[in-house]
């Protein structure tokens, strides 16, 4: 972790080996998004510290909050200034975490060394700025590169217009460097992206035009092509575009993506939102170029009183453990967290499941309907008393595998579209217990964290990161 041993220091951030950090120190402290933005409240959004440590007298309380300069950001995903990728150079610090802005276009710059408890901002990246020099909108995932610089993804233009995508480079000071993808051949999406460099190999998923999500859901939407369908494969780390595989109906709304932790290994998995399947990608027998397979399909449920006769699970918040075993999603819609053993990459097992909330749970006028024509409803436990509202969405796995952690708002929009309760009492957050033995996953009752208790009205609980790093940030070399 580059922490003092003796009087010499180790090398640089993060960790040797994916192995290596499953034995790093436990959490104590989470840093979570948390959104104003759409919620009618006039107020920016924040980054909450939440205690995550069992033995603090603020266990599962927010202890924190810095409030950002901005009104109507939209806090979405984060990353690191350093991971374990410049673990050789000792030079390196996990010190700044990186908000990009979805709305707004910001890029916020967040100080975690000076006080872990209470991180304080560094910079600002105005949107106008990156617009002058790239034409670039819409930030959407960022990660660290070995070099000391950081690569963002960007949805679209200024416009919404998903051809205006490609990928923002920042250097170490966070000065605008330009695009990183080379031009010429051009994806027609951007989303989310892991990179395997033993591979030579970035792979970015495809999401959809933010002049379509922004507005909300539209199946129509769907049908004139403003949601994709494939996953961009890309030269590393030259940026040229080199490969597009199709996803076909299986793989409509690809986004989370994720390459097994294993540097050496040539296979990931993508989820496929609305298809509700999770695509694993692999490089093809000869080498010479990538093709993808469905691994795991959640089949859409026949139910009641809904604005479709079927509902799609809505997969997404995919991850894998950092010893590659198991592979974790949520169905947005259904309500519930799965786990998989995923030791034959080609074979998943389904081994957790736990209901969390979603649309299906009792008490709601939703009821699905089972093949022998009679109507089910998930049991959803209250946690210390609260209904857990909404459906669950991010996750974020402890670096041992043995703690999951849920939040529950996708985005401002869709949360009102599908869940207004959530955007009248807020979002929460809970731990799921896992069995990294046997698989098997079970709700903390000790766990809640309340956003609709915050002292600016109920927010929305979006990403969350460690301040020593995560099995969802960091990639090794």
């Amino acid at each position: 972790m580059g922490e003092e041993v003796g009087c010499c220091k180790r090398t640089g951030p993060g960790y040797g080996t994916p192995l290596e950090a499953m034995s790093g120190p436990k959490e104590a402290l989470m840093y979570v998004t948390c959104v104003y933005n759409g919620t009618g409240r006039e107020k920016p959004d924040f980054l909450a510290t939440v205690d995550v440590d069992p033995n603090s007298p603020t266990y599962s309380k927010v202890i924190h909050r810095l409030s950002l300069p901005y009104i109507g950001d939209e806090l979405h995903h984060t990353g690191w200034n350093a991971c374990s990728s410049c673990h050789g150079d000792p030079s390196s610090n996990r010190r700044f975490l990186i908000l990009p802005s979805l709305l707004s276009g910001r890029i916020y710059v967040i100080d975690t060394q000076k006080n872990h408890k209470a991180p304080s901002l560094h910079k600002v990246v105005e949107p106008e700025h990156i617009i002058e020099k790239t034409g670039l909108a819409y930030p959407h995932t960022s990660h660290c590169l070995a070099n000391g610089d950081i690569i963002i993804s960007f949805l679209g233009d200024k416009d919404g217009n998903a051809q205006g995508n490609g990928f923002l480079l920042l250097d170490s000071q966070f000065n605008i460097k330009g695009r990183w993808e080379k031009p010429g051949r051009k994806a027609e999406f951007s989303y989310d992206f892991w990179y395997q460099p033993r591979h030579k190999t970035m792979i970015c998923s495809s999401f959809g035009a933010p002049l379509a999500f922004t507005q909300g859901f539209n199946l129509k939407h769907v049908e004139d092509g403003f949601y994709g369908r494939q996953l961009f494969v890309y030269d590393w780390p030259d940026g040229g575009l080199k490969q597009t595989l199709d996803l076909g109906d299986n793989g409509l709304i690809s986004g989370e993506i994720r390459f097994l932790h294993d540097p050496t290994k040539d296979t990931g998995y993508v989820e496929c939102v609305l298809s509700s399947n999770v695509v694993r990608f692999f490089k093809t027998q000869d080498g010479s170029s990538w093709s993808h397979e469905v691994a795991i399909s959640v089949k859409p449920s026949k139910v009641q009183n809904w604005i479709l006769p079927e509902m799609p699970g809505l997969i997404i918040g995919l991850l894998i453990s950092l010893d590659d075993r198991f592979l974790y999603f949520v169905n947005w819609f259904h309500g519930d967290v799965r786990q998989y053993n995923i030791e034959d990459p080609k074979n998943p097992i389904l081994v957790g499941q736990v209901y969390v909330g979603g649309l299906l749970q009792k008490g709601s006028p939703i009821t699905a309907v089972t093949e022998d024509g009679k109507t089910w409803q998930a049991d959803v436990p209250k946690i210390q008393g609260h209904s857990l509202r909404g459906g669950p969405h991010m996750t974020q796995l402890s670096l041992d595998g043995k703690r999951l952690y849920v939040t529950n708002s996708l985005f401002s929009t869709w949360d009102r579209q599908f869940y207004p309760d959530v955007i009248e009492k807020g979002s929460h957050m809970i731990q799921i217990d896992v069995d990294i033995e046997n698989g098997g996953l079970k709700i903390n009752p000790d766990f809640f964290v309340d956003f609709g208790a915050e002292p600016d009205g109920p927010c929305l609980a979006h990403e969350m990161r460690y301040p020593g790093g995560d099995c969802t940030s960091d990639i090794w070399i």
